[in-house]
């Protein structure tokens, strides 16, 4: 999964900001360097499957 090679500023940023509608651009660039989807839509096409990995599954400690 994409999110094991995202950096840890934009692992944090999402989980502060968990379910955002709008991602900020380097955090969209981000998800997409690591493997994740890659949109030009502002929600950075995460699924909500994506979301509740977010929540639930990945650790606050990289």
């Amino acid at each position: 999964m994409w999110w094991l090679d995202l950096d840890v500023e934009h692992k944090e940023w999402l989980r502060e900001h968990l379910r955002a509608e709008e991602l900020p651009m380097s955090v969209i660039q981000g998800i997409a360097e690591a493997g994740g989807p890659h949109t030009d839509s502002p929600d950075g096409g995460l699924t909500e499957a994506d979301w509740e990995f977010i929540e639930t599954q990945s650790e606050f400690v990289d």
